[in-house]
């Protein structure tokens, strides 16, 4: 496999976040991300929404979250102007963010819930073909019986945007099965230029947004618009599938947890190891304890019983089933 990263090649980190559950995410990830790669030495740049614009209120981070930010882990506030999605779309930040990240140099996107869990400086990333998370399920879109098929549905986005569809394709895959078709999940992907990586992904995602088009009469994209536009846009960029190796982002140096629950309920016992270590110095657990889902899985041991419930090398097939399980038994959080 080809690889674009030249040694020592420095990347910008960037994840966005705001008041609330962003905020107490985004000290875990800082925090995992020092703890577990001290010796990073690229920027991890915090991109947050200036008030107003499509938000309509205010969402910054409060003061000492910020400073703890800046002064504890090194991160650099960068404000940004959410005009085209905020209340109505949060996931539509990612997007915006790009926009006022630095231009021309290398990055990589993280949602907030996600842990570091190696050194993410080694991760031999190819900038020039980027790529996402391959950690998805079949969420989009979803074929009606007498409505577009995969097929009619994924073509008719590649052909609005003049993309050469059939290189798109995985051919080992059925012409019926979702995975046969360019589709990830957006809680990380990267690329050679945040600006012109974020402004063609604004483009599709608001074109998308604005003229579905007949083939997507029965879809809905609320709130799967960003993985709908995402392929496209790597696709566009000449990345794809697995430009990087598989089981780095999602495995050994990232962990993609979406919520405490599914994180004790199914990930590795490594990864739970780094997330307690990281939660132990006083001065971090003074601040995620005031967010509950935290504050009940990690320092008062919910964790630890959901865990109790799953068997790793056996898990439901199906996340929804893990959720339910949890649900059921009372100790669902988000």
């Amino acid at each position: 496999m080809a690889t674009g990263k030249k040694e020592n090649e420095q990347f910008n980190v960037v994840i966005v976040a705001q008041n609330g559950r962003l905020a107490h995410e985004a000290l875990l990830f800082a925090a995992s991300l020092r703890h577990c790669d001290p010796g990073f030495s690229g920027r991890l740049i915090v991109a947050e929404p200036v008030a107003g614009g499509a938000w309509g209120r205010n969402v910054r981070l409060d003061d000492d979250t910020r400073s703890f930010l800046t002064s504890e882990y090194g991160a650099e506030i960068v404000d940004f102007e959410a005009r085209h999605f905020g209340a109505s779309y949060p996931q539509g930040n990612k997007i915006e963010a790009l926009l006022a990240m630095p231009e021309a140099e290398p990055f990589v996107f993280f949602d907030t819930d996600t842990l570091i869990t190696g050194r993410l400086g080694d991760v031999p990333f190819d900038f020039a073909r980027p790529s996402a998370s391959g950690r998805v399920e079949g969420t989009w879109p979803q074929p009606q019986l007498y409505g577009a098929g995969y097929r009619d549905i994924w073509q008719s986005l590649y052909d609005r945007f003049g993309l050469d569809f059939e290189s798109s394709l995985d051919l080992a895959q059925p012409e019926d099965y979702w995975r046969r078709y360019l589709y990830f999940n957006a809680g990380w992907f990267f690329g050679s230029c945040p600006r012109k990586f974020g402004q063609r992904f604004l483009d599709y995602a608001l074109e998308i947004r604005r003229n579905p088009g007949p083939a997507l009469a029965a879809q809905t994209l609320n709130p799967w618009l960003d993985q709908v536009a995402l392929p496209l846009v790597i696709h566009s960029f000449g990345g794809g599938r697995e430009t990087l190796k598989p089981g780095v982002l999602d495995g050994s140096v990232s962990c993609h947890y979406r919520t405490f629950p599914l994180l004790y309920a199914r990930e590795s016992d490594h990864v739970v190891n780094v997330l307690h270590e990281v939660c132990a110095p006083n001065k971090l657990k003074k601040r995620l304890k005031q967010y509950e889902p935290i504050k009940r899985m990690v320092y008062q041991g919910r964790g630890d019983k959901v865990r109790a419930m799953f068997d790793r090398d056996n898990l439901p097939r199906r996340e929804q089933m893990i959720r339910n399980r949890i649900r059921k038994a009372g100790f669902w959080m988000r």
